[in-house]
């Protein structure tokens, strides 16, 4: 899939983003995948999941299986 950061419309930042520059979005591609990027450089790249994979994350940030990264 050929995609760029600036073809999705509709990014979403986490409420817990800051001006330190952790700045985390989030955006439904059309194909249903899920793209990640930091806000502060969104030229750079964008990490894509499935809605499979985002939510085995999701579940393991909210079971705080990645606390110890914190």
């Amino acid at each position: 899939m050929t995609l760029s950061a600036s073809s999705v419309t509709l990014w979403r930042t986490s409420s817990f983003s800051g001006n330190n520059g952790t700045c985390v979005e989030v955006a439904v591609l059309p194909n249903g995948h899920i793209a990640v990027r930091n806000s502060n450089h969104p030229d750079e790249g964008m990490v894509l999941f499935t809605r499979a994979e985002m939510n085995a994350w999701i579940r393991g940030v909210k079971a705080g299986e990645f606390d110890d990264l914190t």
